[in-house]
């Protein structure tokens, strides 16, 4: 683990332990807050952990990646209840400044028995970052913004295809079946933006903007990368709430 991954999983587990030694990790001075239902800055962060019932929230880190002077990572919970979490710290000078999340409701496990964050945890191939990042990059923009299936073999070999969505099989025909029973059942979801694009070795995370069954939406993908195709899939999902809700002026993104 880099220093600075580290310090992301200390900082998360402190939400469990209360510990207050790994919060010097972030500039007192400068903290931008992406979750919507805290307030900028240390006081806020303070504010919503306050919040919390005592003794209630658990911490497990399960995957952390730095990417330059970001660090992303994938985290159980209980967070105000079981929680699935991505998390996104940036770094300046040392200190975290900003911070990004999507948190999803624990479910599952899904039809071919994975959980949502159960699978390979840590990254291999580092030298070939960029190159996943690409790929990962034009399959978001290809299949999910775009819609142009008839690309997906060129992303997805058949079914060798890990799924921890847990309302999906796993491979492409796990995929397809779950398409399809949203079209019938009217639901729509939609891919309108890709924000971020973050990775180490064959681990790479997208944030996207768009929105699922109506409902102004923020997705965030892992997807696990080897030889060049796409090998496995989590996510989390979180509807946006309405700005006259939001504790800060940051957007979600």
């Amino acid at each position: 683990m880099t220093t600075q991954e580290q310090q992301v999983v200390d900082l998360l587990k402190a939400i469990e332990t209360g510990a207050a030694e790994p919060v010097a990790a972030i500039n007192p001075e400068k903290y931008i807050q992406h979750n919507l239902s805290a307030a900028d800055g240390l006081q806020g962060l303070g504010a919503l952990l306050a919040a919390l019932p005592k003794s209630s929230a658990k911490v497990n880190t399960v995957r952390v990646f730095q990417d330059g002077n970001y660090v992303f990572a994938h985290t159980d919970y209980n967070f105000f209840g079981p929680k699935i979490g991505f998390d996104i710290f940036r770094f300046e000078s040392g200190k975290i400044v900003e911070h990004w999340d999507n948190l999803q409701e624990t479910a599952g496990p899904n039809p071919s028995g994975h959980s949502m964050t159960d699978g390979p945890t840590d990254a291999v191939d580092l030298y070939k970052t960029a190159d996943n990042k690409t790929l990962v990059a034009a399959f978001v923009d290809d299949i999910l913004v775009n819609g142009r299936m008839e690309k997906l073999g060129a992303y997805i070999e058949g079914d060798a295809y890990t799924q921890h969505n847990p309302q999906i099989a796993d491979g492409l025909s796990g995929l397809g079946a779950a398409l399809k029973a949203m079209a019938a059942a009217g639901v729509i979801m939609k891919y309108d933006r890709v924000h971020q694009v973050l990775g180490k070795g064959n681990f790479v995370l997208t944030v996207s903007e768009g929105s699922f069954a109506g409902k102004h939406t923020s997705f965030y993908d892992l997807f696990r990368v080897h030889d060049g195709k796409i090998v496995e899939h989590w996510d989390t999902i979180e509807a946006i709430p309405a700005q006259s809700e939001w504790k800060n002026k940051n957007g979600k993104f």
